[in-house]
């Protein structure tokens, strides 16, 4: 197996030799849980642009990332912020994803997706009223359901910008539940990943934003298949999860803590709609066969070493996570470079990654571990390590 030198939180070189990867089971869905990985999407390293303003993307790449995903029995959350949606990806871009990912999902029996809509065409600002933030809703809802998709309802920074009270949030998703055509799935998306939507649902306290959430689902509950949080916090999920209605999913976006939240208790499961399942495709695959099988204790051994490596590409700040589900995906050949949209690869630094590594090795997530190396070696030149 390859050793390379990577370096440390210390500043100093250490030798790495990598492990076997690991080779999961795969089952055919159905599976005893829904499974949404947040794909990421692929740029195009070649094209003429500015790179910190422009997305140009190589949708051959990002499609065929897709179809993996789906090949490994997971569906798809489409143009969510894994994909960089807020941050590079624009709604005229994040239209063209979700057209180009329903035609390809079309030749996929039993494949599963749900894209986002949201307001980021409307630019938060002292002149938009909550009644812009409706139309901007209604018209991605729209444009989503148009094209023949299902709807995950982003949460809002013109909204989180223009409310003024919880009512407003209140107001806001009553009309646009009223008039989508199938049940959606709702986004509480926390500040630790997006700063701009801190004090959403009207508090700054989650659980009393969570009691206006849960008054928005009980009155809407057959237009919400579910609802995703990602607080990072378990015990505010299951507390939410225990209180949904009958009928409506907790789908977890607890990136810390989705193992433990999948298997459940006594009184329930989460579901999951998660960033951490494009890098650890396989690993999930595998877990969710086993869990299949009534097999809690490969369901654990698989996804347990997958939760210090989630927990490192999630910290703070945790809106860079993207970087480190690009790198994974470079790393394990999905792309031929580590490029991203507004030059975000450089959103972590070489001990991020070197750490990175080292935690996808011990997950048995470097599926060819001497191409996992080679590449490693071509980060560590670029920063000066020899």
């Amino acid at each position: 197996m390859p050793t390379l030198n990577l370096p440390t939180a210390e500043g100093t070189l250490v030798p790495f030799t990598t492990s076997q990867p690991r080779h999961f089971a795969t089952a055919t869905p159905p599976f005893p849980r829904v499974a949404l990985a947040a794909a990421h999407v692929v740029v195009d390293p070649l094209a003429e642009s500015d790179p910190w303003l422009d997305a140009k993307i190589d949708w051959d790449r990002t499609i065929a990332f897709r179809r993996y995903l789906w090949s490994l029995g997971l569906g798809v959350a489409e143009a969510m912020d894994t994909a960089q949606r807020g941050m590079g990806l624009d709604w005229a871009q994040a239209q063209e994803l979700i057209r180009r990912s329903l035609d390809a999902m079309r030749d996929v029996p039993g494949a599963q997706m749900a894209s986002g809509a949201g307001t980021d065409h409307l630019a938060p600002g002292p002149d938009v009223s909550v009644d812009d933030v409706i139309r901007a809703y209604e018209e991605q809802c729209s444009a989503v359901e148009g094209m023949g998709g299902r709807i995950i309802l982003m949460a809002s920074r013109a909204l989180a910008k223009a409310a003024k009270t919880p009512d407003d949030y209140v107001r806001v998703y009553d009309r646009i539940l009223r008039g989508v055509r199938e049940p959606v799935v709702i986004h509480w998306l926390g500040e630790m990943f997006d700063p701009a939507l801190e004090g959403y649902w009207g508090h700054h306290d989650h659980m009393k934003a969570m009691e206006v959430a849960l008054e928005v689902i009980a009155s809407n509950a057959d237009k919400v298949d579910g609802v995703k949080i990602s607080l990072l916090d378990k015990d505010k999920e299951i507390s939410m999860r225990r209180r949904l209605p009958k009928g409506v999913r907790m789908y977890t976006g607890d990136d810390f803590n989705y193992a433990e939240l999948i298997a459940g208790d006594e009184q329930g499961h989460s579901d999951a709609l998660l960033g951490i399942f494009d890098p650890i495709a396989p690993a999930v695959g595998g877990a969710l066969a086993s869990l299949a099988h009534n097999d809690l204790s490969t369901f654990h051994d698989i996804l347990a070493p997958t939760v210090p490596l989630s927990r490192h590409i999630f910290k703070a700040p945790t809106r860079f996570y993207k970087t480190g589900v690009v790198f994974m995906a470079w790393l394990n050949g999905h792309q031929d470079h580590f490029v991203m949209i507004g030059g975000q690869q450089s959103t972590r630094s070489i001990q991020h990654f070197a750490e990175l590594f080292r935690l996808a090795d011990k997950a048995g997530l470097l599926q060819d571990p001497d191409r996992a190396a080679s590449r490693m070696r071509q980060l560590l030149a670029v920063h000066g390590v020899a």
